[in-house]
């Protein structure tokens, strides 16, 4: 950017100096145009010769005057346009810094600079090219133009609903320090806040809210109208009043599992940042897990098949955290897959640095219809909820691997087709001894 030359005085030379400097700066016309005339007068010959003399030294000096004033305007206009430069690469090295989208504006809303986080965001802009060039949101423009005219900071949220949806909160502020300091024309910065992330989870946490307080209720509201009614009509009934009290312990060992998985879920979300370190062999735990199980899936008319290697299989986890992960996808495949009559228990280990070990649970029940499947893992999301109820689910078991798996930097695959079954396979990342080649076959 080009700052207008203009000189307000000659270089300091000190105070006294500097006022008789000013002084003769400003009479340098009035010097010169003595001069002149007392030049013009010598050749009629009508002045002595000293003043002839005195006339020319005035002319001359004049002359230097003026030189020395274009000389000190120069250098002015250079040092003002060196230290705006020097200000503006420091405030576009402050913007790179950002973790949000800026750009630097002139007064015409002219892209000045863009850092790469708004290259990466919305694409490199020409330099020098109207902001409209890129951001095409009225809302946004409309702010700018009316933030530059007024001479202000101005914010506003903005959603953009293409190619998804995003809100942004945007700011546009002056950088009045750099005119101050400069003297040059005004710079605005303009930062766009990307606030998708805490808007999703505000939404989560009001479904949240929402969903556990409906499935407390219905519990809740059971209980409150057998105690009723054991009061009141069926207090002399053996028969109903036997029956009720039934029914209400059901009602409150489903608030109970209610609460334990909440309870669950909190603990998980306060330790998400901390990788476990202990090391565990996956063969001998998936046994016990199956074990464990055994009794519900003779129960139910199940078999479960185990297909494990005899070397270990060793993953850095938290022990009781993976029982609970393996807990919930055994007895999930054994209780929804029942009519299938089996299911398939897989623990492979790793064979590159490429894949990690993997446990796969399969059933060869109904399967999950394709519309379903990417929302498995959220909370009290069901695909049957009659199903779930009188299976004694919560609607949490699926969030709660989500997270545990989260923290251990695995992840759950869910694969299925409708009429034949499901596979949840949780795959761990590989460890560092197949990444340095140490290990390289462990079955």
């Amino acid at each position: 950017m080009t700052d207008e030359p203009h000189h307000r005085g000659p270089p300091e030379t000190g105070d006294v100096g500097r006022r008789m400097a000013q002084a003769l700066y400003n009479a340098r016309f009035v010097l010169a145009a003595a001069g002149l005339m007392a030049v013009f007068l010598s050749l009629s010959g009508e002045l002595a010769l000293w003043i002839i003399w005195t006339g020319f030294a005035v002319l001359v000096a004049a002359v230097l005057l003026s030189g020395r004033a274009q000389a000190g305007g120069n250098h002015e206009s250079r040092r003002r346009q060196e230290s705006r430069a020097q200000l503006e690469k420091i405030v576009f090295n402050t913007c790179e810094a950002l973790k949000d989208p800026a750009f630097i504006l002139t007064a015409g809303s002219a892209l000045k600079y863009q850092n790469r986080v708004a290259v990466e965001t919305f694409g490199p802009m020409v330099a020098d090219g109207h902001l409209s060039s890129r951001l095409r949101s009225p809302e946004i423009l409309q702010m700018v133009d009316r933030a530059i005219a007024a001479g202000q900071e101005a914010t506003i949220d903005y959603v953009e609903k293409v190619p998804s949806e995003r809100w942004y909160r945007v700011r546009i502020a002056p950088m009045k320090e750099i005119s101050a300091i400069t003297g040059g024309s005004e710079l605005y910065l303009l930062t766009l806040r990307d606030q998708s992330e805490a808007k999703r989870i505000d939404k989560m946490r009001t479904d949240f809210i929402a969903n556990a307080s409906h499935e407390l209720r219905t519990p809740l509201a059971s209980l409150s109208g057998f105690v009723e009614t054991l009061q009141g009509p069926a207090r002399n009934d053996p028969e109903a009043r036997d029956q009720f009290l039934g029914i209400m312990q059901e009602q409150a060992g489903r608030m109970t599992r209610l609460l334990d998985d909440l309870l669950s879920l909190s603990r998980l979300e306060m330790k998400a940042h901390i990788a476990p370190t202990e090391t565990v062999d996956l063969v001998p735990l998936v046994g016990h897990v199956c074990d464990t199980l055994q009794p519900l899936a003779d129960e139910l008319g199940v078999e479960i098949d185990i297909v494990a290697p005899q070397a270990p299989v060793q993953v850095s986890a938290d022990r009781d955290e993976l029982i609970q992960v393996f807990e919930n996808l055994i007895e999930n495949a054994c209780k929804y897959g029942q009519s299938g009559k089996r299911i398939e228990v897989v623990v492979e280990a790793a064979h590159d640095v490429e894949t990690g070990p993997q446990v796969r649970v399969r059933d060869y029940g109904p399967g999950i219809a394709e519309e379903h499947v990417p929302r498995l893992t959220e909370r009290f999301y069901r695909v049957d909820v009659e199903a779930s109820r009188s299976n004694k689910g919560t609607g949490l078991g699926l969030a709660i691997v989500k997270h545990i798996l989260t923290r251990h930097r695995a992840r759950l695959i869910v694969k299925s087709e409708p009429g034949a079954g499901a596979e949840f396979a949780v795959s761990f990342t590989a460890s560092a001894d197949v990444k340095s080649g140490k290990l390289k076959n462990i079955n």
